[in-house]
């Protein structure tokens, strides 16, 4: 079949203009199809903050009520977005901005108030198995190259807030049907850190039961472990392998000669 590839990008590259236009210009490089999904990083929180807006958190999650999903609508899936593709339009990549709710391509639920009685708002729960995959080959085959935001709808006109982790995770499983799909998520990091503060401890593959040993030794920290979770979620679903690694590794890490951490079922 032929590659595809998904890479999300986080936060921490958004929110520094030099990283993000050196990580643009290699990712506009990527010959192959290719699907660009990223964060929101720092910038919805400081136009918040600007606009009285109070960012609130439970557990490291944002809780995102009527003000925030209309902050989160604006910055996500409008400044950030049209940035990324803007920029990459001058690199000559015909990319394509996109939420969740253009052409129905990521529908959602919206998450359930949970038994703790949180109620984490208008924040969406990706419906997998009604992925729009044909509206999705309409895009790849006319050589867009699409870059999505990290929005869902609920198909009753509810924008959904959702994370961008899990959204690249779904749309790298519903196409792993039709490609060769390698999903990789960038990072500042340079993988999967046996040692956390040692930069250069990435540990080269990770399989389920290599998994199962490092959470035993209490080797991995706590906010890597969603990454490797959606990256085995993935696995399971039919794409054939994901790659955690550095943003500025990114045309090594398309290649056979991957740095940073590959993640396989076994």
């Amino acid at each position: 079949m032929e590659p595809l590839f998904v890479i999300k990008i986080g936060g921490n590259i958004i929110d520094d203009e030099n990283n993000l236009s050196a990580f643009l210009k290699n990712f506009a490089a990527i010959k192959s199809k290719k699907i660009l999904i990223h964060g929101g990083g720092k910038i919805a929180t400081k136009i918040g903050d600007k606009l009285g807006i109070e960012s609130k958190y439970i557990d490291g999650r944002r809780i995102t009520d009527e003000a925030t999903i209309d902050l989160v609508t604006m910055v996500y899936g409008g400044l950030v977005n049209k940035k990324i593709v803007a920029k990459l339009q001058a690199l000559h990549c015909n990319a394509i901005g996109l939420t969740g709710a253009d052409a129905n391509i990521i529908p959602a639920t919206k998450r359930p108030v949970t038994k703790e009685g949180i109620d984490f708002g208008f924040v969406g729960d990706v419906n997998s198995g009604q992925m729009a995959v044909d509206s999705w080959q309409v895009l790849l085959q006319n050589k867009f190259t699409p870059v999505v935001a990290p929005l869902t709808h609920d198909g009753k006109g509810q924008i959904l807030n959702t994370n961008a982790d899990t959204i690249a995770s779904t749309i790298a499983t519903a196409l792993s049907k039709l490609y060769d799909v390698r999903l990789i998520y960038c990072f500042e990091k340079k993988g999967v850190l046996e040692n956390v503060n040692d930069e250069n401890s990435a540990i080269p593959l990770i399989t389920k039961e290599i998994y199962q040993q490092l959470k035993s030794d209490n080797k991995l920290f706590d906010g890597i472990l969603p990454k490797i979770d959606n990256a085995f979620a993935a696995i399971d679903s039919g794409v054939k392998e994901v790659l955690i690694g550095h943003a500025h590794d990114l045309l090594q890490n398309v290649t056979q000669q991957t740095t940073g951490t590959l993640i396989k079922g076994s």
